[in-house]
């Protein structure tokens, strides 16, 4: 049995969703990182790369994919995800 896979927002690299940093928008339009993989809501996948983020503003992805305005809190915790 394969792992499941998810899209990257900014290359669009088909990858093991294990592999890809998650952020989730919540029913009540919550928007935050997900480090278990697992909440609820509408989630959004990005590569764990510095490439990936560095041009995460540039694409727009999780705006695209969310259709709203996304925290700079978030945006911090997936920086400090890729820092690790």
């Amino acid at each position: 049995m394969s792992s499941p896979e998810r899209m990257c927002v900014v290359c669009r690299k088909m990858q093991p969703k294990r592999n890809l940093i998650r952020v989730v928008k919540s029913k009540d339009g919550e928007i935050q990182y997900d480090p278990t993989g697992k909440m609820n809501g509408r989630g959004a996948y990005l590569c764990a790369s510095r490439e990936c983020f560095d041009r995460l503003p540039k694409t727009r992805g999780f705006e695209r994919s969310f259709k709203c305005m996304v925290p700079d809190e978030v945006f911090r915790a997936v920086n400090e995800k890729i820092g690790e």
